[in-house]
């Protein structure tokens, strides 16, 4: 009797798969065609409406120092950051996982003498530890966005929300809902109503799930305000409303005006913008500390954008909003290739460069041999360029 040795079956069990060179890490992936094409000229147009603005563009490296990045606002982000060691210093450094803490490092030193306000844009590429929602798989992400460095007013808060919406509009984006929140007002609030801390966490989660009996059941003397938060949410005007008849403690009022005066500058300058208000939302990047925003389109879960007021690294005033554009463009047409003109052997060059020129791409011939025509159909070429006339391909 013959069969395969013992021996062989084991190191076959314990060998590694052939490796494909097609295989990626879990959540990256290669972009083609149209896709590459539609993310780069969607986030020229967006970065197109920043610059109108004044909105001037900055580039920070993919790659800072860990004790530099994961200082001032970046102290948030240390669960997302992947990490890697500089062979060179043998310090260890983090990939970005969002580039406005760059920013703020930016404003407090590069850019520490430039006059205020001071306005920049950016567009990049992040690495996250983990999709930053559940209904995705993508760790490599693309941001783009602005900051506004300096003024700490609701117009300026308002100011970097509008400049979104316009590019969005720009951009082909419908029916987006701005929707306002203020993470610093329920823990402002549970602290000033002397909430003992032993119970804020069960009535913050209480809150995030929205638990009106849970609420009332743990929310002590302060339960009926905190149901009448709760059913303040919902479209601007109706929550602005409802919230200015709430009475609360002095901070916690203070810091909830913040917001109304927001939608009010906002409204002032957006007058058809979709807005609503959810005034006991307190989640988000951890940085923030003012008036927050997150982006949806009707109909769809995923985050278009977020943004909020922050604090930079020497503690000064900035607001931002930074866009998804990866999950923008699966939302608006392809972006079409160029058509595209096989140019024949021996054909002039002028007026090559003249199509070019009108949004044509050109294609030189590589074969002396074969029909002009055959190529370029099998090229996916809709015209021929002979000597100095350029032909339709029938």
């Amino acid at each position: 009797m013959t069969g395969t040795p013992c021996s062989a079956i084991a190191r076959s069990m314990t060998e590694d798969p052939p490796f494909s060179p097609a295989l990626l890490p879990a959540g990256f992936v290669d972009f083609l065609t149209p896709d590459a094409r539609t993310e780069a000229e969607g986030v020229a147009t967006l970065m197109d409406v920043f610059a109108s603005h004044g909105y001037d563009r900055v580039r920070p490296p993919l790659i800072e120092f860990e004790d530099t990045y994961l200082a001032g606002a970046g102290a948030a982000l240390a669960e997302q950051s992947f990490r890697v060691m500089d062979p060179d210093t043998r310090r260890m450094m983090v990939l970005r996982p969002d580039i406005t803490p760059q920013v703020a490092r930016m404003a407090a030193t590069r850019v520490a003498s430039t006059p205020r306000p001071l306005r920049v844009s950016y567009a990049g590429v992040c690495v996250v530890v983990s999709p930053v929602a559940a209904e995705e798989s993508s760790r490599q992400i693309m941001q783009t966005g602005i900051e506004l460095i300096g003024p700490d007013s609701p117009e300026a808060d308002a100011e970097v929300m509008s400049v979104g919406a316009e590019a969005l509009e720009r951009l082909g984006v419908k029916d987006v809902s701005f929707d306002l929140t203020m993470p610093p007002f329920i823990p402002a609030l549970l602290e000033e109503g002397n909430v003992p801390e032993a119970q804020r966490a069960a009535l913050m989660r209480a809150l995030d799930r929205k638990d009106s009996a849970a609420v009332a059941e743990q929310g002590g003397p302060l339960a009926s305000t905190l149901i009448a938060l709760l059913e303040a949410t919902g479209l601007a005007e109706h929550a602005v409303a409802r919230l200015i008849e709430i009475t609360l403690p002095p901070k916690a009022r203070a810091v909830l005006d913040r917001l109304v005066d927001t939608v009010a500058a906002l409204r002032e300058q957006c007058p058809n913008l979709r807005m609503t208000v959810d005034p006991v939302e307190f989640r988000g990047w951890k940085y923030h500390t003012g008036v927050c925003v997150t982006l949806f389109a009707v109909g769809r879960s995923e985050e278009l954008g977020r943004g909020g007021r922050y604090l930079c690294n020497d503690n000064e005033p900035a607001c931002g909003l930074t866009l998804r554009p990866d999950v923008l463009f699966r939302m608006i047409p392809p972006t079409p290739a160029r058509p595209r003109v096989y140019v024949a052997p021996g054909a002039d060059k002028r007026e090559a460069a003249r199509l070019r020129t009108q949004g044509y791409a050109t294609l030189a011939a590589s074969s002396l041999t074969v029909e002009p025509e055959i190529e370029a159909r099998r090229l996916g070429c809709t015209h021929v360029l002979r000597g100095t006339v350029c032909t339709a391909l029938s």
